[in-house]
């Protein structure tokens, strides 16, 4: 069984993980720049897993979450994108929404696919459940997200700690996307 949608863009192809995608979510999860900025070190098979098996948990209960984000051209599994529910602790100005995040492998970093998957995900969320807002959290040196984030429309409105780091907290209140 299935759980999500699919989202085509032009180069990229939006889809629900599978079983069959464990090995594409380890490399991913592997890849110590891809995850610099996020979990500050790579993960376990074990953590990889268990990430997983909560991005289908979104699906099934939220009725929205994260993709895998395959390049069109090779196949590929290059990253994933999506809207999800955390549970991060981090208030009343951010726990309540869908909370935006991407990553994408080191390799293809600075082809616009970021971009490119999450305003497309963007979209299907405004027109599927039109929250109030979106939102997301950045480390602050993390100059190509806080750039990806601003072509969104996202912008900043707070920091806080998470996992004994400072964080931005970013919002970006529904609207058309450019």
């Amino acid at each position: 069984m299935t759980l999500g949608v699919t989202i085509e863009t032009p180069r990229l192809m939006l889809r629900p993980h599978r079983l069959d995608d464990y090995e594409d979510c380890c490399f991913l999860t592997s890849d110590p720049e891809a995850v610099r900025t996020i979990f500050q070190q790579p993960m376990t098979r074990e953590e990889t897993w268990h990430r997983m098996l909560r991005f289908v948990g979104h699906w099934a209960l939220l009725g929205y979450g994260m993709l895998l984000v395959e390049e069109k051209a090779s196949g590929r599994v290059v990253g994933e994108v999506g809207l999800a529910d955390f549970h991060r602790g981090l208030g009343d100005d951010f726990d309540p929404f869908p909370e935006m995040a991407w990553m994408l492998s080191f390799d293809v970093h600075g082809r616009g696919y970021a971009t490119e998957a999450a305003r497309a995900i963007l979209h299907w969320m405004e027109a599927t459940f039109a929250p109030e807002r979106t939102v997301c959290i950045i480390d602050p040196e993390n100059g190509p997200s806080l750039r990806v984030a601003e072509k969104l429309g996202f912008h900043p409105f707070g920091k806080a700690e998470y996992k004994h780091k400072t964080v931005l907290k970013l919002r970006r209140f529904a609207s058309p996307l450019r």
